[in-house]
């Protein structure tokens, strides 16, 4: 056919595919969203709040108003009907979902407690959970989103974690402080910020003496396979053995050590207590740390053992100038899974008298009270979260800077 003159005069080819005007999402994104959309819906027909007259007593549940119902059903809607007709607008419309979850969060439990006696509790219930599961999965659709969308990824980035503004001024203006996990922070305060302490310095010690063990073992077992496979079976061995009972099968030995040395009771090491659960903590954390060692430093490229070699380096100036520079990024995955998981390790390490904030956890599953949980978990996930994201900052900035990532 022939070109057809468009408006502006300029010949136009009938035939020719009109370019979208909009990127689509793939169905795995879609489905993502859709996944997303379920737990939302379900979460209006659950109770949002449960108000107790006390922390033990049985509770009352309460459904959102009417009118917030609506509000909610409409907002969660928005999720799909966006990801097919407005993808560009999507994280918006993600964090308009998570950032009214928080916002329920603090009007329901102060509405919740509106004449109540100072000790009672308005805890979040099954449908404020399910609320903000759905708008987590939806906010994690809207990052894969991104990365199909013809848009600048870190922008994006930043945007789908806008609700994250609105958290914070609540946080800090006391708008959640009549959410029954408040209530209790208030009450336990001192205790609190002393098992928070307590659990950064199990984790830390734990992780310092794992690379002390790990670091020279993975040098040795990375120039030595036969010795490479023994260490890391073991530590896999160690790794199968569940944390309670490895915590539980060294309280013998160190009260059998305790009593035969009695220098070593008045150094606080005991059959129970901080020393054994740092035993068990180390032997946890080796794992992923000579598994990364060993694999990072022997995929440094022979080609550049060979330069170093030729520039007249001495094995040890190979080592720490070349290889151990390469290898550090990869490595650095290792401490960091480490890190993560001593975090959960920690927790059950009160068990055993070692303090943290799994007190928390063990003391609230004993007398059912769900706030007393929350208490330990939430600040002990916020902590991993944390450590995670500077770990891993770490890991990009240094292998960034020597050209590994």
């Amino acid at each position: 056919m022939d070109p057809i003159p468009d408006a502006s005069g300029r010949n136009v080819d009938a035939d020719a595919p009109t370019p979208p005007r909009t990127r689509l999402l793939t169905p795995d994104v879609l489905t993502v969203f859709l996944l997303a959309l379920l737990p939302l819906l379900a979460s209006l027909l659950l109770p949002w709040v449960v108000l107790r007259p006390n922390r033990l007593a049985p509770g009352v549940p309460v459904h959102l108003p009417a009118l917030q119902l609506g509000v909610a059903f409409v907002l969660a809607l928005l999720l799909p009907l966006s990801a097919r007709f407005f993808p560009r607008l999507l994280w918006l419309v993600g964090s308009l979902l998570l950032a009214a979850g928080f916002w329920w969060l603090g009007s329901q439990t102060s509405a919740a407690l509106v004449d109540q006696l100072p000790f009672a509790r308005a805890s979040a219930s099954s449908g404020l959970w399910l609320w903000l599961l759905g708008a987590s999965i939806g906010v994690y659709g809207v990052r894969l989103a991104g990365q199909q969308l013809a848009v600048n990824g870190r922008a994006w980035n930043w945007l789908s974690v806008v609700w994250l503004l609105p958290l914070i001024f609540w946080a800090a203006t006391g708008y959640f402080s009549h959410w029954s996990v408040v209530v209790e922070g208030r009450a336990e305060r001192e205790r609190l910020i002393q098992e928070f302490i307590q659990q950064i310095t199990l984790v830390g010690v734990a992780l310092l003496l794992a690379l002390i063990l790990g670091g020279p073992l993975s040098v040795w077992a990375s120039r030595r396979p036969g010795v490479a496979g023994a260490v890391i079976n073991l530590a896999s061995a160690v790794q199968t053995i569940p944390s309670l009972a490895l915590l539980g099968l060294l309280i013998a030995p160190f009260s059998a050590l305790s009593t035969a040395f009695p220098v070593l009771r008045d150094l606080g090491i005991r059959g129970i207590g901080v020393a054994p659960a740092l035993t068990a903590m180390t032997l946890y954390a080796l794992l992923p740390i000579l598994q990364n060692g060993v694999v990072a430093l022997r995929g440094v490229s022979e080609g550049a053992l060979d330069a170093a070699r030729g520039m007249g380096m001495t094995d040890a100036q190979r080592f720490w100038r070349v290889q151990l520079p390469l290898a550090l990024p990869v490595w650095l995955t290792g401490v960091r899974q480490a890190a993560v998981l001593l975090m959960g390790v920690a927790a059950i390490a009160s068990q055993i008298g070692a303090g943290g904030l799994g007190v928390y956890i063990f003391k609230g599953l004993q007398s059912s009270a769900a706030d007393l949980i929350l208490l330990g978990v939430i600040p002990a996930v916020l902590l991993a979260v944390a450590l995670n994201a500077l770990l891993r900052w770490l890991e990009v900035v240094l292998g960034r800077r020597l050209g590994r990532v």
